[in-house]
């Protein structure tokens, strides 16, 4: 697995986990973040726990090809944020952007070995 394929993945669990925590302790810095507890923050926690999961079993696994499909995933819905939400002054949505900066680079230097 490239190096920067493990890095994207473990950015993902660093991150998740605490907000995920967060999100289910109904924590201050989750309500102001993400809003109160509501039938849709619960949809988004959700999702953050199966890209959670999924990213450490790719780890795992060591399954590369897998994990690119989950990275550009999560690539097109970040770079989504700043226009669903309105701005990019958000603090998800910053860590959306730069979050999405890392996985791009990621999958430009998986693709850029796979074409060697």
């Amino acid at each position: 697995m490239h190096r920067m394929v493990a890095a994207s993945l473990l950015v993902n669990i660093a991150v998740l986990v605490p907000v995920s925590i967060g999100m289910l302790l109904n924590a201050d810095w989750a309500v102001q973040a993400y809003g109160a507890e509501t039938p849709a923050r619960q949809i988004l926690l959700s999702i953050y726990l199966a890209i959670l999961c999924a990213s450490i079993g790719l780890l795992l696994r060591r399954e590369e090809r897998g994990a690119t499909t989950l990275l550009l995933v999560q690539i097109a819905y970040k770079v989504a944020t700043p226009f669903a939400v309105g701005t990019a002054l958000h603090p998800v949505v910053m860590s959306n952007l730069a979050i999405a900066a890392l996985h791009t680079a990621t999958v430009a230097a998986v693709l850029h070995r796979r074409a060697k």
